[in-house]
């Protein structure tokens, strides 16, 4: 009896909550006050969640808050994320010590009009040291507090349009999964069909075999039939396709559930491989076989896409 189908009615109506590739790209820019910032976010495969940050200088304070968004937004991916701020118009302020310039002036015009010199330029007078005072534009606590508030905002920004990325290539992903279920459901449902891997199949072979055994030799016959029995035992292939069906309805729950599942259809996909293999070496048929070599390059196939997911 059939235990496969792979007809529309075997398949689940509309998935539950979105797939997600673990690769993906985000650019946000944004600006508060004087500064202008940007994020650029990238993200690969990894086995687990590993984020890569560079911050400019001054920005370090952001590291903490960055991982624990990141933490909370992905579950698995090579993150790499980069802050990029400028600020525009004056970064310094330029003051001169009007009283000691004109102190200085008035000094070195006494001492011009004594000695007969010239005066000096007022560039000259400017680069005695003192004279001139530069100093970095200091920016208040609450306007500091608002800059990093609204990088995290536009970094939150960027997590999202990364997510939504990829969602969107976790989407494709589930229709060629699915499309590799199918196809490796259509094998096992050969394989249920096969005339030649029945048990009546393989006694009436073994049974052939024996015959031409005993005609052939002086053997025991209580023996003949043991060995004859654990021979069917061991080609009957009724396990390895009932896990085999086993596996497709939890791989295909998976898919429809989403979410981050990558691991466990990882999984999967190593125990459809095994069942594969074990179907080939219990094979006793040319049509058997051809449909394990079949269904193991299928799995192939599903695991390397798997490897994408998050």
């Amino acid at each position: 009896m059939t235990r496969a189908s792979t007809s529309p009615a075997s398949r689940m109506a509309a998935p539950s909550s979105p797939l997600a590739s673990m690769t993906g790209f985000a650019r946000v820019a944004g600006d508060q006050g004087p500064w202008r910032f940007g994020w650029e976010v990238r993200a690969v495969n990894g086995k687990g969640l590993d984020l890569r940050l560079r911050l400019p200088p001054g920005f370090e304070v952001l590291e903490a808050d960055v991982r624990t968004r990141t933490g909370q937004a992905l579950t698995r991916g090579s993150v790499s994320a980069t802050l990029a701020a400028t600020r525009e118009g004056e970064a310094v302020s330029v003051r001169v010590n009007e009283a000691a310039l004109q102190s200085l002036f008035h000094a070195v015009k006494t001492s011009a009009e004594r000695l007969g010199a010239p005066l000096p330029g007022l560039e000259a007078l400017l680069s005695v040291k003192g004279m001139v005072e530069i100093a970095e534009v200091e920016e208040s606590e609450e306007d500091r507090r608002s800059l990093m508030a609204a990088i995290l905002t536009s970094f939150d920004r960027a997590l999202r349009e990364l997510g939504a990325m990829r969602a969107r290539e976790g989407e494709a992903l589930r229709a060629v999964l699915t499309d590799r279920l199918d196809a490796i459901t259509a094998l096992v449902v050969r394989a249920e069909r096969l005339p030649e891997r029945s048990v009546e199949a393989v006694k009436a072979r073994i049974a052939d075999q024996v015959r031409v055994l005993m005609e052939a030799a002086a053997l025991d016959p209580d023996r003949l039939h043991q060995e004859a029995v654990l021979a069917v035992t061991k080609a009957d292939v009724r396990e390895e396709l009932d896990r085999l069906t086993a596996h497709l309805a939890a791989a295909r729950e998976l898919l429809y559930s989403g979410g981050p599942v990558g691991r466990r259809l990882d999984f999967l996909a190593q125990e459809f491989n095994r069942e594969a293999n074990t179907l080939c070496a219990k094979s006793n048929s040319v049509a058997l076989t051809q449909i394990g070599l079949d269904l193991k390059l299928l799995v192939d196939q599903f695991r390397e896409q798997i490897q994408n997911l998050e």
